[in-house]
This record gives C-alpha cells, sequence and structure tokens, in this order.
C-alpha cells in the first residue's frame, strides 16, 4: 500500500499531466485474429518486468486530455452486472439477496475473468473470480468450465445416472446451471464439444466411485472438481486436437495460468475455495452499526509463510534456495497456486514434445519455449484449492470476492467499511487523517466540506462493485474520491496502465439477515 501511494505521488505530477487518454481496450478479447499483442505475453505475476524506458513516457506533441464525469461514469460502469434474487409471494426464500459484479481492466486484453450461476439440480449458487496471467486462455477456460465440474461433483447419485443416459439415448438434456452473465462475458462455442466431452468423462468416472444414496461433501466436492479441470486442461494440450483452431486453443489455454477463487452459498452454508491470490472478505456488521472484515481464503504467495513451507518440503533440500526466489516461485511466478502453467508442471521432455508437435503459431511463442531455471523436480505447482466453511449469521450481510488487483489497492477493512456504508446508506465518520501530510487550516476546511457534500449526496452508482472500484483506482491520501486522480488514472495509456495497477475484478454478494436468522432458529 505504502509503495502504491508513493506511485500515485508520482504520477500524478507533471508528467501525467501531458499523457494522452488512450482509445477504448478491448474487453473480451481471445480471439486467435484480434490484433492485441497481448494475449501471449506475461504479465507482472508470470515475470518480474521493468521497462525503464517507458516509466514516465511522455510526448511534446500529445495534447492533454482529462475525462469528464459522464466519461469517467462509461468506462466504470461498461462492464457492471447486477442480479437480483427473484421473491416469491412478495418474499425472498434465499439466504442471498442478489449481487454485483464489474470489471475493470488494466491489461489489453483484460485477463480476469469472472462467473456466476445458480445450481439447478442441486441447491446453491455460485460465484467465481478467476485472475489469468500469460494471456486470457486460462481464465477464459475457467470461466467457462470450472461451475460445470463444481456442478456435477455435488450431484447425487441418480442424477448423474440420469445424465447418462440421456446422452446415451439422444435425449435433451437437463440444465444443471442457470449462468448470471455480462453480455462482454465470452462464451468459445468452438470448444464446447470438447469441453462437454471432457465433463462427461468426469461424471462417468464419479459414476463408477459413487453409488446410490450416496450425497457428496461440499468441500470435497470443490477440491475434487478443481483438480480434475486442471488435470483435463493439461491431458487435453499433451493430446492436442486435428482441427488446428481447437489444438491452439488447448495449448494457449495450458501455458497460460489462473488462479480462482470461488464461493458456493446454500443456505446459511458458505464453502470458500482459493487456488492462487484471489481473495473472499466477509462484511460483518457489529452491534454499533460498523462493519469489520472477516477473511475467508489464504493468498497463496510468499507472503504466507505456511505456504512457502509446503513448496519447500515437496522438494529435496538441495532445491530449498531456488524454489522460492524473489518471493517467486522459481524466482518467476508470484502465485504458488494455479490453474494451467504447465511450463510449471511438465517434465521438460513433455514441454519440449508438445511444443515440438504443436502450431507454428507456438514456435514464434518465446514464453512457451522458455524453461524456468533451477527446473529439477517437476511438478512446482498445483491447482489444489483450500477450502474454508463459514455458517453464516445474520450479521454477516455481505461477502466480497475480489482479484488482486482490488487488494493491492485497498485494505480489507476499508473495502468492507466502503461496501457496508453504500448499503446501507449510514456513514461512520472517522476523524480526518492527513498522513504526516503539511495541511493548512483552509485545506482542512475544504476536506470536512468535501466530506459533507459526499454524505448529503445521493450515490452516482448503483452498482456496489462499481462503487467500489470508484474508490479503489481514485481514492486520494485522505480516503475520498478525487475526480482528477480518477480521471488521470483512467486515461493512462496502455503501456503504463499496469504499471501502477492491476486488472480489478469484484463480485459482492449480499445476504439476507432475516432468512439467514430464520434459518438459524
Amino acid at each position: 500500500m505504502a509503495v502504491t501511494c508513493q506511485l500515485f505521488r508520482v504520477i500524478f505530477g507533471r508528467e501525467l499531466g501531458q499523457i494522452w487518454a488512450p482509445a477504448i481496450l478491448c474487453q473480451t478479447c481471445c480471439q486467435f485474429s484480434h490484433p492485441c499483442k497481448a494475449a501471449n505475453q506475461p504479465n507482472a505475476k508470470s515475470y518480474p518486468r521493468w521497462h525503464p524506458s517507458r516509466a514516465y513516457g511522455t510526448s511534446a506533441a500529445r495534447p492533454t486530455y482529462y475525462l469528464t464525469p459522464p466519461q469517467v461514469n462509461s468506462i466504470l460502469k461498461a462492464n457492471e452486472y447486477s442480479f437480483k434474487v427473484p421473491e416469491f409471494d412478495g418474499k425472498n426464500l434465499s439466504s442471498v439477496m442478489g449481487f454485483d459484479s464489474n470489471q475493470l481492466p488494466a491489461n489489453a486484453p483484460i485477463e480476469d475473468r469472472r462467473s456466476a450461476a445458480t445450481c439447478l439440480q442441486t441447491r446453491g449458487m455460485l460465484y467465481g473470480v478467476f485472475d489469468g496471467h500469460a494471456g486470457c486462455a486460462c481464465a477464459q477456460a475457467l470461466s467457462e468450465r470450472l461451475f460445470y465440474y463444481i456442478a456435477v461433483s455435488l450431484l447425487p447419485y441418480e442424477t448423474r445416472v440420469e445424465l447418462e443416459n440421456a446422452v446415451e439415448s439422444g435425449r435433451p438434456l437437463q440444465p444443471i446451471l442457470q449462468w448470471h452473465k455480462h453480455p462482454n462475458d465470452y462464451f468459445s462455442r468452438e470448444a464446447s464439444r470438447l469441453y462437454f466431452s471432457s465433463l462427461r468423462t468426469y461424471w462417468q468416472e464419479l459414476l463408477d466411485l459413487s453409488t446410490a444414496g450416496e450425497q457428496p461433501d461440499v468441500a470435497e466436492a470443490l477440491v475434487s472438481a478443481f483438480k480434475r479441470l486442471d488435470n483435463d486442461i493439461s491431458l487435453e494440450a499433451q493430446v492436442g486436437d486435428p482441427n488446428a483452431f481447437l489444438h491452439y486453443w488447448v495449448l494457449r489455454v495450458a501455458f497460460s495460468g489462473a488462479t480462482a477463487c470461488v464461493a458456493h452459498v446454500d443456505g446459511n452454508d458458505l464453502h470458500i475455495a482459493n487456488t492462487g491470490d484471489g481473495r473472499a472478505v466477509l462484511g460483518v456488521q457489529e452491534p454499533d452499526g460498523s462493519f469489520s472484515a472477516l477473511t475467508l481464503s489464504s493468498d497463496h504467495n510468499a507472503q504466507n509463510e505456511a505456504e512457502v513451507r509446503r513448496v519447500r518440503a515437496e522438494h529435496p533440500r538441495a532445491e530449498a534456495k531456488t524454489v522460492v526466489k524473489q518471493d517467486r516461485l522459481l524466482g518467476l511466478l508470484m502465485p504458488f497456486r494455479a490453474f494451467g502453467d504447465v511450463k510449471f508442471k511438465w517434465s521438460i521432455e513433455l514441454q519440449r514434445r508438445v511444443l515440438e508437435s504443436g502450431p507454428d503459431q507456438l514456435h514464434e511463442n518465446e514464453h512457451a519455449k522458455f524453461i524456468p531455471p533451477n527446473y529439477h523436480t517437476p511438478p512446482y505447482l498445483t491447482a489444489e484449492p483450500e477450502i474454508t466453511r463459514h455458517r453464516l449469521r445474520p450479521q454477516d450481510r455481505f461477502l466480497v470476492l475480489g482479484s488482486d488487483g482490488l487488494w493491492e489497492t485497498l485494505h480489507r477493512q476499508e473495502v468492507v467499511r466502503i461496501v457496508g456504508e453504500y448499503l446501507t446508506g449510514v456513514h461512520q465518520q472517522q476523524p480526518i487523517t492527513v498522513g504526516g501530510y503539511k495541511v493548512t487550516l483552509g485545506q482542512m476546511q475544504g476536506l470536512l466540506q468535501e466530506r459533507k457534500a459526499r454524505i448529503s449526496s445521493t450515490f452516482e452508482d448503483q452498482n456496489a462493485a462499481t462503487h467500489l472500484i470508484r474508490h479503489a483506482v481514485g481514492s486520494n491520501e485522505f480516503g475520498t474520491v478525487d475526480h482528477e486522480r480518477l480521471s488521470k488514472m483512467l486515461s493512462l495509456p496502455e503501456e503504463l496502465a499496469r504499471m501502477y495497477r492491476d486488472d480489478i475484478t469484484v463480485i459482492i454478494v449480499q445476504f439476507n439477515p432475516h432468512v439467514i436468522g430464520a434459518q438459524q432458529k
């Protein structure tokens, strides 16, 4: 956070005032013909990088542009989505009232993805945030496939039998998920048959391993679904496909990577399955009306000492100094758990064999051909999730799922305060802190007047996730949204934007305290 503040103080000086606002960025590029060059390039998660030559790139020929408030709102609201759980007889019988989600890209194309769905053959709802690296392909595949693997894992034996019989006889399948997607949330039609074939093989194996009357355990189902999908991603890349398009696609998915933070809500039971450095935080309302943060996931990176010990314990002592280096896996990868990333899972021989038999486009990809240093005892990476179960209480008012782009910008306590005040309309006033800055009496009066005006005015955002992202990107050192700062941050050209923030993806799930309280009793 301190580093972020230092960067803000630099970029909001004279240099940024000369930077030209970029054109609108492509939001959903995973097409091979798309001109975006970043799709196969590693981002800051996969390789440490620094570009001194373009750190503060300016041009005297570039005019200064500032975004107007309507332009800022147009950018912030472009990917927002809201869903309210339907009522029956004027009553909401679900523990979930609804959810808001949004995304703000820094990469071009954006490498984050999100998903939300209602389970139709079992109970509950699923929410997921997927943070891609070295391209968007793996995150895209997770956003389409992971919920189906989870849903199939949660099905009772009898329903799986019905599914298999329907496929065998050619009858239409009963849907198992109702998706809640923004129009920009892309589905790959070209890969749908391959995806279905792998999913069917999975439920056939589950049928062989289960018996009639057996009810799956949610935690075990989540772990099984995560691990199986990652295994299928790897297997599909090794086998390839006669279709050149699909062959290239499955290799792109496997050689890129993604983290996943998924929530399953069924009545008062909340399960979080986390792989990587996404985060799930619960907003708990205290008796005085304020909100406190309860973190329900652990970051799988070098800041987690238990995770560092786990990684080192899985490899020989001779690799103790190289398996985690400069706070990265093998000195390269920030998350210690992820889907895809076969460069950290396959043997060197397998990587070379697959690449040699792959399409020509892959031969030109330097990232795919690169072998990590000190690569002796793979696999170094796993997609196995860490599961957290929480029994919802009436004071648990909302859940925030966010990619690390959010948590790098705002502390979790600040996140739940912003969301809590937005949802309740009640502002908990704290003394204004200036963080060591020299502030005159006139400036302090201006801050107080600004806070008063902000409180008395109605919120301009109709979406809690948009409201949170507005604060994440536009908050100044005093904790208030500064339009000039927000305008400048959203005007950063592509080559600068990723240096100051990551893609941000947020899902905010609002709970129904009355239903939760009644179910408790």
